[in-house]
């Protein structure tokens, strides 16, 4: 549970108006629970105890990578007295969308060599991969609202009283933030609704039979008048600069525009000044084969975070994500000489932003808020296995969609089991106002004959109270048990088996990786492999049945070939499916080896890392090389801790003897 809860706002007093405020909201949305915000926003940002993971580079500065969540990352911020001059959120849009990541196996490392002798080089397409779902962004209109309310007020209160904010949104909800934002920063510190013209000239939204969607929204606030706003400057459209057709005495192309003779080259020079349309930024649907890319789904391009961090801050400021996603504004705050802090609650976030500030050389600190988020490495997955993990956990319909299901106990009959969703994190909490929703408008609606529920928390805001609150209220005779999530997972988390040898040779210290086994990936593979080759067999039965259809040209596989069959009403021959395989070593489901010389507990230090990419090419200490890797690592000292990540973000820790 929190250490403490921090005040929103310095001098909060009680019964402060901050949601008495809200009308405007409640007025044109009409929140079902927003007395369970008003409850959170009251007590105040949640603090909890931090630990520091890794320390890159000598001298931080001040720049932080965090992990958690934006409300508990904004208590720390406010508790350890530390003030934001530029925020950019790019938050989930509440679009409905699953996000994944696809995961590539790299090359082994023992047929490196013939790979390089050969100068092999694969395609994406040729190149093992799978796919993991990461998170969802699966909410509805109320509950996002609730949520993102509770975030805004949150960032506001760590803003320098010249700073500002972009809020980075789409058509799906960005009219409604809107509204929050009015609400929170105020009506008139609205500065501009800027619009990112990012569209795909080619797929299917060409064929779409409406306006083709092709840009996305960023709200613009400002703290104050005193805000830092550095005009920017852009190349000028052909079309204007063909205007300039005339040329003087002295060779020079100009034009008279309003009586006032303007010259090219002076043009040109000067550029045009940004306005709030931006249609000169590309984004990664249509340079998908950008340097910068990173894999990262939600990846936005650098020179949309440059222009902002350019325009609104100076050299030295502090620049903040709070859901960071790939890291670009860490990165680009680099960059430019700010300081950054990148907040996130996915590990694969914060180790694909950990990897990208390495390789521009930046020094940072890496912390995990210890608020329960740290124990899933990965929600959307977690939530797809937690029936599996709770033993006797089953389907039943009868109770309905609030309960995740029913235990089955021989002596007190049908036991509902309560379980918080990991992807909607306000769920996370358990606290009187949820346990007051569960009492009064869940279990009076179970079967008769219900005796006892299951109500499973991650983090409990104080148990002796809550139970005291279940006594007191509990409007029915059924017992509730709470118990913690957290056993539950900690049970479940195996740790990969990794084989290695250590050695010196010549001054030099070498720990070579001999065997890898994941049991997770493994199992994950195998699944994948299964699920494929049934929906390949599906669609080759499909195409034969297609194929077979009628002969006078209706059917899908006509005997002109006008389908899917080839002439002659047989089936086009299906793509074959071939089956990810592992070797026995498993060498190849690495994606990153580190030594640490310094500690052999505590924060980690990288005094040697590999990063392999995905075509099996190693980064050697955040430079980026031409070699494969040999499943080694060399360190100029002796090596005390050996930590190798697999290619699903896995992490495994080791202390070398």
């Amino acid at each position: 549970m929190p250490i403490k809860y921090v005040s929103y706002f310095p001098e909060t007093i009680q019964g402060q108006a901050i949601l008495n405020n809200f009308t405007r909201t409640q007025r044109a949305l009409k929140y079902r629970d927003n007395d369970r915000v008003v409850t959170r926003i009251l007590r105040g940002m949640p603090l909890y105890e931090t630990e520091t993971i890794e320390q890159v580079g000598a001298h931080p500065n001040g720049n932080l990578v965090m992990r958690g969540e934006c409300i508990a990352a904004c208590a720390y911020l406010k508790a350890n007295g530390i003030t934001l001059d530029l925020c950019y959120i790019d938050p989930p849009f509440a679009s409905g969308a699953d996000y994944a990541k696809k995961i590539y196996v790299r090359r082994n490392p023992k047929v490196a060599e013939a790979i390089a002798q050969a100068e092999e080089e694969m395609t994406d397409d040729e190149l093992q991969a799978f796919e993991e779902k990461m998170y969802g962004d699966i909410w509805n209109k109320e509950a996002y609202l609730n949520w993102m309310y509770e975030n805004l007020l949150a960032i506001k209160s760590v803003m320098s009283e010249t700073g500002s904010i972009y809020v980075h949104l789409d058509w799906h909800i960005g009219h409604y933030v809107k509204v929050l934002m009015d609400e929170v920063f105020g009506e008139d510190r609205f500065e501009r609704e800027i619009i990112w013209d990012n569209a795909v000239l080619s797929g299917f939204k060409t064929l779409a039979d409406n306006w083709i969607r092709a840009h996305d929204t960023i709200l613009y606030y400002s703290m104050s008048d005193e805000k830092v706003f550095n005009k920017q400057r852009q190349a000028h459209r052909k079309e204007y600069l063909d205007r300039f057709d005339k040329v003087d005495e002295q060779g020079r192309k100009y034009f008279d525009g309003r009586g006032e003779k303007l010259l090219l080259e002076d043009v040109i020079k000067k550029g045009k000044a940004v306005g709030d349309v931006w249609y000169d930024i590309m984004s990664f649907q249509q340079i998908p084969t950008s340097a910068e890319n990173v894999d990262y789904v939600t990846q936005k391009p650098e020179d949309l975070l440059k222009r902002m961090i350019d325009a609104s801050s100076k050299n030295n400021m502090l620049v903040a994500d709070f859901f960071g996603g790939s890291g670009v504004t860490a990165k680009v705050a680099h960059d430019l000489g700010r300081k950054f802090i990148h907040v996130d609650v996915g590990i694969n976030s914060i180790q694909t932003t950990r990897d990208r500030l390495v390789a521009a050389g930046a020094s940072f600190e890496i912390l995990e808020i210890k608020d329960g988020v740290a124990l899933f490495r990965n929600p959307a997955q977690t939530m797809d296995k937690l029936r599996e993990l709770i033993p006797g956990l089953g389907a039943a319909e009868s109770i309905g969609d609030f309960w995740a299901g029913a235990i089955h106990d021989s002596k007190l009959g049908m036991i509902p089991v309560y379980l918080p969703n990991l992807l909607d994190h306000t769920t996370k909490l358990l606290d009187q106002p949820l346990m007051n929703r569960i009492l009064q408008e869940a279990m009076p609606d179970l079967p008769d004959g219900v005796k006892r529920v299951v109500v499973y928390y991650i983090d409990a805001e104080d148990l002796p109270a809550l139970e005291n609150f279940i006594a007191q209220v509990n409007p029915t005779e059924i017992v509730v048990e709470l118990r913690d999530l957290k056993q539950v997972l900690h049970e479940v988390v195996v740790n990969d088996i990794v084989e290695f040898t250590a050695s010196e040779q010549s001054g030099k210290y070498i720990v070579a990786i001999t065997r890898f086994i994941s049991d997770r990936l493994r199992q994950k593979i195998d699944a994948y492999n299964q699920r494929r080759a049934l929906n390949n067999g599906r669609r080759k039965q499909k195409t034969i049945d297609e194929a077979n259809g009628e002969e006078n040209g209706n059917g899908n596989g006509d005997k002109n070939g006008n389908g899917n069959g080839n002439g002659n009403g047989e089936a086009k021959p299906a793509r074959p499916f071939k089956p990810i395989q592992i070797s026995d070593d498993g060498l190849e489901l690495i994606e990153f080896v580190s030594l640490d010389c310094a500690n052999t507990a505590g924060a980690w230090h990288s005094d040697a890392e590999i990063k392999i990419d995905k075509n099996g090419y190693v980064i050697l200490n955040g430079t980026k090389t031409r070699n494969f890797w040999d499943a080694k690592i060399t360190c100029d000292k002796k090596p005390l801790r050996l930590k190798i990540r697999n290619i699903a973000g896995d992490e495994t820790v080791i202390v070398i003897q």
